[in-house]
């Protein structure tokens, strides 16, 4: 059984040229959480995907890391540190590649290589004010 159908017609991307199709930010009724939805290229080998969210004044509230995803459709719920209703956020979404060193049955210290980024997306939103219940 194959959970991860793929359209046949549609051409899977190498790394260099897997891309960020849409990003969307939906603000929860709680004034605390987003949901994010994502959808990437089709790709041939699995990318990674980071996703950072920043307060007005260039904090971190929110991040998560997507490792070599198998899908290229993601939804996730993140939930921002001390959120300030009104306030505008930038989110920035990444999507990158990290070449790994080949494995040694010999002990080595390991230096990673700057990751391979092929795509960044930025844009801004603003949690609606709550209103009290009367």
């Amino acid at each position: 059984m194959n959970f991860f159908v793929h359209d046949p017609n549609e051409l899977r991307l190498p790394p260099e040229e897997v891309r960020l199709r849409e990003v969307k930010v939906t603000t929860q009724a709680n004034g605390s959480r987003v949901k994010i939805y994502i959808e990437l290229t089709p790709f041939i080998a699995r990318p990674n995907v980071d996703v950072t969210i920043t307060g007005k004044s260039g904090k971190e509230v929110a991040h998560t890391s997507v490792l070599e995803t198998m899908l290229s459709k993601l939804e996730l719920t993140m939930h921002l540190r001390q959120p300030e209703q009104g306030s505008e956020y930038a989110i920035e979404t990444t999507v990158y590649y990290q070449r790994m060193p080949v494995p040694s049955d010999v002990p080595v210290d390991i230096h990673l290589s700057d990751p391979m980024i092929v795509d960044r997306h930025k844009a801004t939103f603003v949690f609606p004010q709550l209103v009290p219940e009367s």
